[in-house]
């Protein structure tokens, strides 16, 4: 239990006309389904009416025939899987590293001083410029992938980790002194629940960099992964297949980046959203 986890939550309104609840759910789902299909039809046309050459554009139907073929033929889950576990492996150790490392640099003024400028020169080195070091450390397979992965979350973790200490407020700090918490008390009873909303969105921007450069790394660094599946498609001059993996690695995206910001609506990290 948290120092301020008496704070209760606002009450739901309890007033709210049931009609109006199901018409917000109902654009909810329909707005979206017709930007959707609005996108689908603009691709359709321009496919129907040339306006790119059919060997530069598949159209919807060509990327699932391809779809169909590659997840019968096994090599899209292959791939699929590959890829999570790379980002997951790469994403994880950036957060396990990351994010005490701002929690400890947001609450030592030397600790800053001393390593702000580095980490913001890395932060604005583009992960992409580490790929050939990767290759010559790690070789092919898993491994320079995952670095990459690490070297593109780190830093963007530990410095929203460090602002989101910045911005607590000092109350927080003079109640914890009243009730004499200090070391990982403090930490664990303070600091840390009060960023959490911050660092819950932080993991999400992480996590989307992460799943941008896996795609890059397994173009020039692996031999599966959805990334080596454009690549191989592109050298096969298969572009249906190549559409179709975009569109798996934009779904996936999509359905993780849902999964993270569930985490965002558990009862002790809401409060945070209050103060």
């Amino acid at each position: 239990m948290t120092l301020f986890n008496s704070r209760k939550l606002p009450a739901p309104v309890q007033n709210r006309p049931s009609g109006a609840y199901k018409t917000s759910r109902w654009r909810m789902f329909l707005l979206p389904f017709s930007v959707f299909l609005g996108a689908l039809f603009t691709w359709y046309f321009l496919v129907r009416f040339n306006v790119f050459p059919s060997y530069a554009m598949p159209g919807p139907g060509a990327v699932a025939s391809s779809f169909v073929e590659d997840f019968k033929s096994g090599s899209l889950l292959n791939d699929i899987v590959a890829s999570l576990w790379r980002v997951a492996v790469g994403f994880v150790i950036s957060a396990v590293l990351g994010i005490p490392a701002g929690l400890w640099l947001g609450q030592h003024l030397t600790g800053r001083q001393a390593f702000l400028p580095m980490l913001n020169f890395f932060r604005f080195l583009s992960p992409l410029a580490w790929i050939p070091f990767a290759i010559l450390w790690f070789h092919i397979g898993d491994k320079p992938a995952v670095f990459l992965i690490f070297m593109a979350t780190f830093f963007p973790l530990a410095l929203a980790t460090m602002s989101a200490v910045a911005t607590i407020p000092a109350i927080y700090f003079r109640v914890a002194k009243d009730y004499n918490y200090k070391g990982v008390e403090l930490l664990t009873k303070v600091t840390f629940p009060a960023v959490l909303p911050q660092v819950i969105t932080a993991l999400r921007v992480s996590y989307g960099i992460a799943w941008v450069v896996i795609v890059a790394a397994e173009m020039v660094g692996c031999q599966d992964g959805l990334g080596y599946g454009i690549w191989e498609a592109r050298n096969g001059l298969r572009l249906d297949s190549a559409a179709c993996y975009m569109v798996v690695i934009g779904l996936l995206g999509m359905g993780i980046d849902r999964f993270l910001l569930q985490f965002s609506k558990l009862p002790n990290v809401r409060w945070g959203y209050e103060r």
